[in-house]
């Protein structure tokens, strides 16, 4: 640092010195440089790099770096920026091209980037000011500038391959600005956007977002964002807030807790929330605390699922922390109501993005239904909760595009995660007794939609959603045939079965995910099969044939809803209650055709210890296109 100083100090008084003594020789031979020929300013790039500034006209003195630049230009040393990238404007204005490590940008392409976020990224967590300039945001911080970056290429269509250039990069980035310390709390704002749209990757063991969420959180504390009115008590220099900066720190914490809940939620994971009185003070404290109308609504949302979580998931006397059945059955009825108390309250907001984090809600509480007793007084009141929680979420997702926009390309990590599980709760349903009381026809379109859903939310080949798209299509492929919706009375014996449960149980709501791909893995790898033939031709749930080259869908078609090539792209209605024939006992079918589970072996093998599936499944069992470039910047 002492080094840095010396070296502005010398760059400013060089720079002032040269301005002094050009200024005099410009006065003497005015009209000799007036005569001078064009002449060009080379940089240490290609020329055919179209994203680089650059200029071919001579420069006067004026337009080259003055002593405030030169400040400017060593203090954004350290981020890799290049001091020759300064270039002034006709109108005085500095234009500066951003560059970390191999990756530079002009100054238009930052302001398209900065554009794509605000516009497409940011209504999903909207906490940033989209007032301030892309050169305030880098000042303010690098990392939070190029996470900005980072997230708006991701469907970046003026250059796709920026999205992959800059994994490494920012990646590194990360690390080195997590290794100083103390932290600046705009490196919590960088890492809540890093955690809601991570870089792709293709195995859940090289996904850092658990860790990074973890990471933001205790910055968070550490600095003492969760008591933003005392931040003094956390630093050992003064602390004078300046305007709006108070009530900036209030949101920044309340996003940390809504991204912190969303990561657990879907990863599987306890929550490291805090919902302390900065989150929960009254409408009379100060008005500093006071949250965005939007940001309330969804830390209202995440703060249920919390609750959700530490009710049916946190019980210190079950080894996998499971609520016995008795609890689970109370604890589940008094979730059920304070969610339909949320729904009563945030129906007046009509926002589309809200209410899908509503429905996601209400998706993580019924999908305890699959660790009930199946012999329970309520086990088919349950099935019927989870099936309906779950066409009410998908509907909102496969919805959006109508009433928000054509969005579902844009979609945050939690929402696709929560998607998947959707799918394989469909999966599940319709491949066990309870088909026998769902109508067939619409879940069966429901089902189709949601897989090409899953496919239009993947942003880079081979990465997670394209691979478990093509597990779910495999599995309804491969797991047999449903239990047919016309089953007569006669012909179902009155006893449940338990074709539901799942021995992965320590996932929360998301063991379902975990359970259903050991399954599909246990199946795949004793048939030999390669992925690698399936994911350049994706699997068509609906087809008789092992792939289908029509199943392949684009990103972005002509329907409003990714659905099935030349279907009508309106979802149907969600059934009404009487196609649910949930009638006593009697009407229940147990009969192992049903199961479309019957090829796993010795998956129920005592034997069988609890661990990730998913890395398992995806680091190594099988083949992959080890063609495609790799993600940059999430190796192990």
């Amino acid at each position: 640092m002492e080094r840095e100083i010396i070296e502005l100090r010398r760059q400013i008084a060089n720079a002032n010195a040269a301005a002094n003594a050009q200024q005099q020789h410009q006065q003497h031979q005015h009209s000799s440089s007036i005569n001078q020929g064009p002449s060009s300013i080379s940089t240490p790039f290609s020329s055919s790099q179209r994203n680089i500034y650059q200029t071919s006209t001579g420069l006067s003195g004026s337009q080259y770096m003055g002593s405030h630049e030169a400040v400017a230009s060593l203090l954004d040393l350290r981020s890799g920026l290049d001091s020759s990238s300064f270039l002034r404007s006709s109108s005085s204005q500095v234009a500066m091209a951003k560059r970390l490590e191999g990756v530079s940008l002009a100054p238009e392409r930052v302001t398209d980037l900065f554009s794509q976020f605000f516009t497409f990224y940011h209504p999903f967590l909207p906490f940033l000011d989209r007032d301030r300039s892309p050169e305030e945001y880098h000042s303010t911080s690098p990392l939070l500038f190029w996470s900005i970056i980072s997230v708006g290429s991701r469907r970046y269509q003026a250059d796709p391959t920026l999205l992959n250039a800059l994994s490494g990069p920012v990646s590194r980035l990360v690390w080195s600005v997590l290794a100083d310390v103390p932290q600046s709390y705009h490196v919590v704002k960088a890492l809540a956007l890093l955690c809601t749209w991570p870089f792709p990757t293709s195995s859940t063991s090289t996904d850092p977002t658990f860790m990074l969420c973890g990471m933001m959180m205790h910055i968070a504390m550490q600095i003492g964002l969760h008591r933003p009115s005392h931040a003094q008590d956390f630093s050992k220099f003064r602390i004078e807030f300046r305007e709006g900066e108070l009530k900036d720190r209030v949101k920044t914490w309340g996003i940390c807790n809504i991204v912190a809940q969303r990561v657990a939620t879907g990863y599987g994971q306890p929550s490291q929330t805090l919902f302390d009185w900065t989150l929960s003070s009254p409408e009379s404290a100060d008005q500093n605390f006071k949250l965005p109308a939007e940001i309330k609504c969804r830390l209202d949302i995440e703060k249920f699922c919390d609750k959700v979580t530490r009710g049916l998931y946190s019980n210190a006397r079950d080894p996998v922390g499971l609520s016995c059945d008795d609890e689970r059955f109370v604890v589940t009825s008094i979730l059920t109501k304070d969610f339909e108390e949320l729904e009563g309250q945030l129906r007046q907001e009509h926002n589309s993005i809200t209410n899908l984090y509503l429905q996601a809600g209400g998706l993580h509480l019924r999908l305890a239904a699959f660790f009930d007793n199946p012999t329970a007084k309520d086990y088919r009141k349950g099935l019927l909760a989870l099936y309906l929680a779950t066409t009410l979420f998908l509907d909102e997702v496969l919805n959006l595009e109508k009433n928000v926009g054509p969005v579902l390309a844009y979609i945050p990590n939690y929402i696709y995660q929560m998607t998947l599980a959707a799918g394989f709760i469909l999966l599940k349903l319709c491949k066990s007794f309870f088909a026998a009381h769902i109508d067939m026809d619409y879940t069966k379109a429901l089902f189709n939609r949601t897989i090409w859903a899953i496919r239009s939310m993947s942003v880079s080949s081979n990465d997670l959603p394209e691979r478990l798209a093509e597990v779910l299509a495999q599995m309804w492929r491969t797991g047999g045939a449903p239990v047919s919706p016309h089953v007569s009375r006669s012909s179902v014996s009155p006893e449940m079965d338990d074709t539901l449960q799942l021995k992965v149980r320590c996932r929360m709501s998301m063991s379902l995910v975990y359970d259903s791909v050991w399954r599909w893995r246990e199946d795949f790898q004793a048939k030999g099969k390669n992925l690698e033939s399936f994911l350049k031709n994706p699997t068509n749930p609906d087809s008789n044939a092992d792939s289908s080259a029509s199943s392949v869908a684009p990103l972005r078609g002509t329907s409003s809803t990714p659905g099935v090539p030349g279907a009508d792209s309106n979802l149907p209605s969600a059934p009404s209650s009487h196609t649910i024939n949930i009638g006593g006992e009697g009407n229940l079918n147990t009969s192992s055709s049903g199961n479309g589970m019957g090829f796993l072996g010795g998956f129920m093998e005592p034997n069988y210890e609890v661990f990730d599936p998913l890395n398992w499944m995806l680091d190594g069992l099988v083949d992959f296109p080890y063609s495609l470039n790799p993600v940059q910047g999430l190796e192990s």
